[in-house]
């Protein structure tokens, strides 16, 4: 999965670099500068063009590059964690489990979950689609670093959990899983659910690129509503393959679902920022409040 990943997102690099020199070159014999395709009005009602996204070099590319070089070590070590020992599995209690994760440990399905790493690894590579839209692939290195960044946070999140934390997978509880794989080192990596994490942020990251190129689309709500509908599917398919507990996957989801949008949201000009995105903060007592709303107006 590593070495997927890791090809996928130089291969999305070197397909959006071929279409910003494109853009680049078109420019030039257009003499036209090159900017991105969001027109706003000024004060004297006349339309500008503005650029939809602003990158700070200086602070996004190391930001990436330590997200993503922290994610390809701990993916390695991950995944070779040490085996554990046949009388330590046999001696796991299902009653230790917390009651609202519980039920996961009498889900096994191993068909589910080769369905679910069919929907991971092509979900991986969809944003490589934002090059058929001509407004995107003119900003096309940038919004190649956005990905990158979204999927290191995600990364670096994810791997930082099951580095740190070794909770077993529901199937490690489960007599109808092979006693092979109980014991496996990787049956210790269940907190949180990378699959989803990694779907969400691939699948609603394009979906916010797409909404915010194209602002006045009348079916904003729609990559929106498919990239849930993937996450979620995603989700369930590790539920019923035994590989998560809910909680895992509510973690993940809420993790991939924020970096794919939060991230290039940050970069977004002021301008014309999305006020349709919000955050509320308050008190209940004693206790913090927060979250992120979502309006799909026009």
């Amino acid at each position: 999965m590593r070495n997927l990943i890791t090809l996928m997102l130089l291969a999305f690099s070197q397909l959006f670099a071929y279409g910003q020199n494109e853009n680049d070159s078109t420019s030039r014999v257009d003499s036209l500068p090159t900017v991105d395709s969001v027109t706003i009005a000024t004060a004297d009602s006349s339309p500008v063009k503005v650029r939809t996204y602003n990158l700070k070099p200086a602070v996004d590319i190391p930001l990436t590059a330590i997200g993503t070089g922290w994610s390809l070590y701990a993916f390695t070590e991950i995944y070779n964690k040490d085996k554990t020992p046949e009388e330590v599995i046999l001696s796991l209690d299902k009653q230790d489990i917390p009651a609202f994760d519980r039920h996961g440990a009498d889900v096994y399905h191993p068909e589910a979950d080769e369905i679910g790493d069919l929907i991971f690894y092509s979900s991986m590579p969809l944003p490589l689609f934002l090059l058929f839209d001509k407004k995107v692939r003119r900003d096309g290195l940038k919004v190649a670093l956005l990905y990158l960044e979204s999927m290191s946070v995600t990364g670096l999140l994810y791997t930082s959990a099951v580095y740190f934390a070794d909770r077993y997978r529901p199937y490690a509880y489960n007599d109808k899983a092979p006693m092979s794989e109980r014991t496996r080192g990787g049956a210790k990596n269940s907190f949180f659910a990378g699959h989803v994490a990694l779907v969400g942020t691939s699948t609603f990251f394009m979906a916010k690129i797409l909404n915010d190129y194209h602002p006045d689309w009348k079916a904003r709500w729609l990559p929106f509503t498919l990239a849930g509908a993937i996450t979620a599917t995603t989700g369930y398919l590790r539920y019923r393959g035994g590989q998560h507990f809910l909680s895992d996957i509510l973690l993940g989801t809420a993790v991939g679902t924020l970096s794919g949008i939060l991230v290039p949201h940050a970069h977004k000009n002021k301008n014309i920022a999305d006020q349709r995105i919000s955050f509320t903060a308050s008190y209940m007592g004693d206790t913090p409040q927060f979250g992120i709303v979502y309006k799909f107006i026009k």
